[in-house]
Parts: C-alpha cells; structure tokens; sequence
C-alpha cells in the first residue's frame, strides 16, 4: 500500500500521508510465514499424536501445553526482546521454531516410527517418541512467544499516526498466512504423508528466518532513532509485576471469566478433530475444514465492526461467548438424522463433516465479537498509568483456556461422547447418540456458563466502580 504521489495528491495544501517504512512490510511478511508455519500443522497435532500411538489424552495435553506456552511467555519473552533488540529475537525465534518442527516429525524421518492407521486408546509410543515430541513442543512454544511481541512491537513502533489501518492490515496478513499454512498443509500430506505437514512448517520457518536476516530492520534503527535507554527488567521484577496485576481483583476475575470463550475455542483443535477422526471420516480433511475461521474474519470482520462497534465491550464479549456456546450444540443435530454423522450432505461430504464446519465458522464469528473488544476492555480496566502492563496480560485468558481445554476436552470426547462406543470394521467408532449429544451439551454448557459469569461480573463491576 502506499500514498499518492505528488502529482496526484489533492490540491488542498494537505501533506500526503506517508508510506508505512520498509520494516512494517518485512515484519508483516514475516508473521505471514509465522502463521503459515503454525497453521499448516495446528489442525492435525492432536490426530499426528495419536497416530503415533500416544492413547487418549496425551495428544490433546500436550497441545495445551504449546498453546498455553505460546500464549504465557510473551510476558516474559517481549521484556526480552525489548532488551536485545527485535531483530535478534526473531533470529532466535524462527531457530527455535525451525527445530522444534524437525523434532516433530523426527520419530518418523528419523525414529523409524509408523503412523498407525487410526487413533487408538492404548499408548503404544516408547519414551524417545515421548521426548522428541516434548522437545518440539516447547521449542515451538518458546520459539512462537518471541515471535508475538517482536511483530507487534514493530507494527506499533512504524505505524505512526496510523495505527488503526497498521493493525487492521496486520490482522488481514495473520488470516492470509492461516489460510496458506493450511492449504500448503493439504496439499503435503495428501502427497507425502501426515508427517510432511512439519516439513511445510520448517520451510515457512525457514523463509521467515530469511527474511528477517537480510530485510527486517529493527524499528528503531529503520526510523534513524537512538533507543532510550530505559531499566532492564529482571525475570524477578517481572513475576513482581506479575502479582501486581494478578492481585487487582477485577483483572483477576475478568481473566477467570473471560477463559471460558477460550476454553471453546480451543476444542477447535481438540475436541473437533478427534471427533471428525474417530467417528466422522477415515482421512477428514480437517485442515481445509477449518479454513472456515480466517475465511469468516476475513470477509466479516469489517461489518461487523461497523454494525456492532459501538456495543458496550463486555455485551459484545456475552454476545461471542453465546454464539460460540451456540456452535457446540449443532453437532447434536446429525446425530439424530436418518444415517447418522456419516450420512452423505448433497454427494460431497457426510452431513457431520458439514456441521462441523458451520461450527468453526460460528466460532469466528464469536471471535469477532470477543477478540478486540478484550483488548479495549482491559485497557479501560487497568489503572491509569498501568495500561500497558495490564495489557501485556491480555493473553492470559486463551493460555489459561488452552491448557484447561486440552485435557477437559479429550475427558469429554472419551469419557463421555465415545462411552459405550462400538468400533466399527473400517476404524470408526459408532457412537451411542444420547452420550454424543450429552458430551456437545456439556461443551455448550461450559460456554452458557461462562457468558452468565459475565453477566454477573460484569453488575459487580457496574455496583462497585473503582
């Protein structure tokens, strides 16, 4: 994007507004490939794991576990960055992010490991599979956190008096890597296998590392300007600051409340998967299936700014909280249809595939509604002179969602949806449509409760004004 030129600026005297600066782009392209990176395998973590013979609930805990890194680290890794510079940061990080993708999907380049047909119950994997999969995900999750501030700091600090439409693009660009990452990711493991989702992974990584060595500049240096030299943060002085924000009351509770649309969202690449899976689809093509939630924001998200935008914050968060309560529950509609989930929707996918879908494009558009206004609301919450700290903890409440969702909503698939199951000759479980229907009632439940948690806070909030 760039402004017009002088011969055709308006004639009215007025500057023409300048470009964004060369680093703003790199630091765009750059988290494009981040997220192409991530995307391509974020959707099959679960169903690769329990391929690799990790039973029922390893898969989805250590996925809450990278989720919950990825977003809890910033807290710690941005103070970082701010005192090494970004540029080095991001070097270190699409290293760390390179390597964990290799340890991902060594156990089968390089451990002699098979990917069993279907998900089984059993653990099966010895512990090297335990420790190479353990190393991926903490360097991803190390790796990802450096990754967050460094590219946001660097769209803040060049965006000038056009903050508005850097973040807007910036949002624009995260969707487009999604949608890349996801759709480089069908096309590999269609071709390769399911392990080459990883290989995607490390060369999105690769071109990020490369395009941060010899394009990125750091912000302040493109700008010509001498960084201030402020205090260095010690990792002490950052868990004290910790336990000022976390011992303000109202913050604490929002964060407790506000977890619940996380805990949701998370089952997107829990829940969703293991059920398209085990009972849906021998091969669910679960990364294009999820293509719904970029593809929504992208073609949504302006509208609903402009019809909604001036909803009081936290009834535009109910309003999500409810909509994505809402996407649980039309799973339970298949279930009780002539032929079941399997049952074929206009001769192009089983009717279960199709809800599932509609279900992640709900959940965008509760995303829509939530996502922003988070960040607009602890704003106004914080103290005054306390803004930025407090927002630097605005991430809390989907690190908090992603590691209490991973485990709850492998619990609720096995225990509850799958209980009584009978596996059928094709791998599929044929599920008992009371226990399926009960376990998507408790996943909108947890939503419902959450949303009136809400309410709740939100009448204290207005009863006792700071």
């Amino acid at each position: 994007m760039s402004s017009p030129s002088p011969a055709t600026a308006p004639a009215t005297g007025d500057a023409p507004a300048p470009a964004f600066p060369r680093t703003f782009w790199t630091a765009n392209v750059t988290e494009l490939f981040e997220r192409g990176a991530y995307y391509s395998m974020a959707s099959f973590v679960v169903i690769y794991l329990g391929q690799l013979g990790m039973g029922d609930y390893w898969p989805s805990t250590l996925n809450a576990l990278l989720w919950g890194l990825i977003y809890f680290l910033p807290i710690l890794s941005g103070t970082v960055a701010d005192q090494v510079g970004f540029r080095r940061s991001l070097v270190m990080a699409f290293l760390l992010l390179g390597a964990g993708y290799l340890c991902m999907g060594s156990p089968v380049w390089l451990g002699g490991a098979t990917l069993l047909p279907t998900v089984t119950p059993e653990v099966t994997a010895g512990a090297p599979i335990f420790g190479m999969v353990l190393a991926g995900i903490v360097l991803i999750g190390v790796g990802g956190s450096i990754v967050k501030p460094c590219i946001s700091g660097t769209v803040q600090k060049t965006a000038g008096l056009r903050a508005t439409l850097a973040f807007a693009i910036f949002y624009m660009v995260i969707n487009i890597g999604s949608l890349f990452g996801r759709g480089m990711g069908y096309m590999a493991r269609t071709n390769f296998g399911l392990s080459a989702i990883f290989v995607v992974a490390m060369g999105c990584a690769l071109v990020a590392l490369l395009t941060v060595l010899f394009l990125y500049i750091d912000p302040d240096r493109s700008r010509g300007a001498v960084p201030a030299a402020g205090p260095r943060r010690s990792v002490g002085r950052i868990l004290l600051d910790m336990v000022l924000v976390l011992r303000n009351g109202r913050f604490a509770l929002f964060l407790l409340v506000s977890s619940g649309f996380n805990f949701l969202y998370s089952q997107v690449y829990n829940v969703l998967p293991l059920y398209l899976k085990r009972v849906v689809e021998t091969n669910p093509a679960v990364d294009l299936y999820t293509m719904a939630n970029p593809f929504v924001i992208v073609f949504f998200q302006l509208l609903i700014t402009r019809t909604f935008g001036r909803m009081k914050p936290v009834r535009s968060m109910i309003v999500g909280i409810v909509i994505i309560s809402l996407s649980m529950v039309v799973n339970v509609v298949p279930i009780f249809l002539s032929g079941g989930v399997r049952a074929p929707l206009w001769d192009l996918l089983p009717v279960g595939s199709m809800v599932v879908i509609l279900t992640v494009a709900m959940i965008a558009f509760g995303e829509l509604f939530t996502s922003a206004r988070t960040f607009e609301y602890i704003g106004a919450l914080a103290p005054r002179g306390q803004e930025g700290l407090f927002l630097g903890y605005a991430n809390l409440p989907i690190a908090i969602g992603a590691l209490i969702g991973g485990p709850v909503g492998a619990y609720v698939f096995n225990e509850v949806m799958a209980k009584d199951a009978v596996k059928l000759d094709n791998g599929l479980l044929e599920l008992v449509p009371a226990n399926a229907a009960t376990g998507w009632l408790i996943l909108m439940g947890v939503g419902l409760a959450s949303a009136v948690s809400m309410v709740l806070y939100n009448r204290w909030i207005e009863k006792h004004p700071a």
